[in-house]
């Protein structure tokens, strides 16, 4: 089988080649083509555009990439990549060309110039779905008293942000009117699939997580820094990072040490002159809340953490938190669970999918931080639970995750698609 992927990120190989950063999101991507290369019966090629003039074809560790030259955002449809899916298509002559997320257009020029295809579409997030939480609780009125100098000039308030967030949900809806086969797995996904298309085929696979996550040593009580709440991400509202806040200033009342760590640059422009000017409203209001519950001293921003740095982060934790206001499947969770990192996140999308209440995890409402709050703290009290906690997540994501059976399945998949006369 001759499987084309359109991807929304570079992967390393293709940095490397071109002397840029490595993506540090799209772990599960890397690790699943991993584990087809080299499979017998399957050629894997991978397609995503950069900035640059040219088609190029670049062959890496026996996979062949083709990076598309863009002329636009990713988010703006693009008419000149037609051209280049031509030639792709006639280079590759794809049995199968699989979409990796609907959170970008550069796909749909695939679809339009190459329309005799089979396709089929992994779904990451939702945007149509996603686009009616993020402001996330936030009051319009707060929204509108955090808009900064950066926001005006680079017209990036929030309230553009959900703009955006909703003119790219019409693509993604294009998406789903013109393709029939989606892998999906939760049941969050799968009735969203099904909303938005009544005969879509939908397949279910889990996700191939990154490499050292699976043979790490586990998380232990002995070698946790206690009382350190972990978050993974926290760039913009729908993430959470703001009712998290609300629930520390709880938990520090009994707990003054206790003491968060957030994945990622320090959203607040705290660090260093530059940063001031270009902070967003969605910092300036995290600012504003932090000094507002006097949190100051109990919250570290990490910087972008590499696999190995972010293994590290989750084995000091006392406790792994998502507090997303809305989220399909989230990696970090998973990853978490791996580890055996005693987890709390929020019951909204997929998260019920991962995680069972009191047996692989916590689950509280997201807009209810009191109940977050003393979950967190019950962690902190209960050694018993997060034991119990750690050991029945660790087991069940080992099994939900197994590298060999995901690769196994999607190969299945696509011969099914492949073979289907119908598609």
């Amino acid at each position: 089988m001759r499987i084309l992927w359109i991807s929304n990120i570079q992967f390393p190989a293709i940095c490397r080649r071109l002397g840029i950063l490595s993506h540090i999101s799209g772990g599960w991507m890397i690790s699943l083509a991993e584990k087809l290369n080299g499979t017998p019966g399957i050629d894997l090629s991978i397609c995503t555009t950069y900035d640059g003039q040219d088609l190029l074809i670049v062959c890496e560790d026996g996979i062949t990439y083709y990076l598309l030259p863009r002329k636009k955002n990713n988010t703006h449809y693009d008419k000149s990549l037609e051209k280049h899916w031509k030639k792709v298509i006639n280079d590759f002559k794809p049995d199968l060309v699989h979409i990796h997320g609907t959170e970008y257009v550069h796909g749909l020029s695939c679809l339009n110039s190459c329309q005799q295809l089979k396709y089929v579409i992994s779904l990451q997030g939702l945007l149509n779905a996603s686009s009616e939480f993020y402001f996330a609780g936030i009051h319009p009125k707060d929204v509108f008293r955090h808009i900064t100098l950066h926001d005006i000039l680079k017209k990036d308030s929030l309230f553009h942000q959900m703009k955006k967030f909703k003119r790219r949900s019409k693509f993604e809806k294009e998406y789903f009117k013109r393709i029939t086969h989606i892998i999906g797995r939760t049941d969050w996904d799968s009735a969203h699939a099904h909303y938005n298309n009544p005969n879509i085929k939908y397949h279910y696979c889990h996700e191939a997580l990154r490499g050292r996550f699976y043979s790490e040593k586990k998380w232990n009580l002995e070698e946790k820094q206690d009382f350190t709440i972990f978050l993974s991400q926290a760039g913009y509202p729908l993430k959470g990072l703001h009712q998290a806040l609300k629930a520390l200033a709880i938990v520090k009342e009994s707990f003054p040490n206790a003491h968060m760590r957030v994945a990622g640059h320090d959203i607040t422009g705290e660090a260093g002159f530059k940063n001031k000017l270009r902070i967003s409203g969605y910092g300036f209001y995290v600012k504003t809340l932090i000094k507002k519950l006097n949190l100051l001293d109990n919250i570290t921003f990490t910087g972008p953490l590499d696999e190995e740095e972010m293994i590290n982060e989750f084995r000091r934790a006392h406790v792994f938190v998502c507090p997303s206001s809305i989220e399909n499947s989230s990696n970090s969770v998973a990853e978490a669970q791996l580890l055996g990192v005693p987890c709390i996140a929020s019951f909204v999308g997929g998260l019920p999918s991962m995680i069972k209440h009191r047996e692989t995890g916590l689950l509280y409402r997201f807009e209810d931080y009191v109940m977050l709050a003393s979950y967190i703290m019950e962690i902190f009290k209960n050694d018993h639970l997060a034991l119990d906690i750690s050991n029945m997540s660790r087991r069940i994501a080992m099994e939900r995750h197994d590298r060999t059976k995901i690769s196994t399945r999607i190969i299945e998949i696509y011969s099914e698609i492949i073979n289907d006369t119908l598609t």
